[in-house]
């Protein structure tokens, strides 16, 4: 039998969460050079593709060789701007969680593909002389079906590294929440859709609303559906 959530229904304007961990609970993300490696591919993959200015450094006689090829390699790039919105994110030591919209069919099954073993080669190069698949299978992905569960579901993701008496602002782990709280902007992430259920302060801000513990127990039995099968 198939592992949980590996069998996806793919719908155009479909909306999911996507995670994935380590291959027997490994760490993925053994420091931050990792994270930041990890998530500049997020961001390369999803952010609009400067197509003439790469066009004129390949043609531009005074462009180095190394400009030269680094403009092909991001013209051959797959890019996926206009068919994936990054809802959120977080990555833990062992797993990753995103929140993704995809604009049609097949763009995440793509997406999630690049990405994957795009890492994976990153990480058996950073690690020496590793070799062999460093996630334990095939992204895990399963359709959201309502607006709440969708709001509910950023919650998970955003305290997913709560660790007990440290604030949900101060973790370590990268995630997308200074993004919902307006500490950050980055282009690649899109929260503007959700954030528009809340006001800016006060008690409906995103704020309360995701440090609100009194809302765990619903949250859970929310998207108990949804959840993962590893935390």
């Amino acid at each position: 039998m198939p592992s949980k959530n590996i069998i996806k229904t793919y719908s155009e304007n479909g909306y999911y969460h996507v995670y994935n961990r380590g291959v027997e609970k490994r760490t993925i993300f053994t420091c931050s050079q990792d994270n930041s490696v990890f998530l500049g591919y997020v961001k390369e993959y999803l952010s609009p593709k400067d197509t003439d200015t790469l066009q004129n450094a390949l043609g531009n006689p005074e462009s180095s060789a190394f400009e030269k090829a680094e403009a092909i390699k991001l013209l051959r790039m797959n890019n996926f701007n206009t068919e994936i919105d990054l809802l959120a994110y977080c990555l833990m030591p062992n797993h990753f969680h995103f929140l993704i919209k995809q604009n049609n069919s097949w763009a995440m099954e793509k997406f999630m593909r690049s990405l994957g073993t795009r890492y994976v080669q990153y990480f058996n190069k950073h690690l020496s002389g590793r070799v062999g698949s460093l996630f334990q299978d095939t992204y895990k992905a399963v359709m959201v079906h309502s607006e709440e569960q969708l709001l509910h579901l950023t919650r998970y993701i955003h305290r997913n590294p709560f660790i007990k008496g440290v604030s949900l602002k101060e973790s370590p782990q990268p995630s997308s929440l200074k993004n919902y709280l307006g500490e950050i902007h980055q282009e690649w992430v899109k929260p503007e859709e959700l954030l528009s259920q809340f006001s800016k302060t006060g008690f409906n801000s995103y704020s309360s609303f995701v440090e609100d513990s009194a809302l765990e127990e619903f949250s859970i039995q929310l998207i108990a559906n949804l959840s993962i099968d590893y935390v």
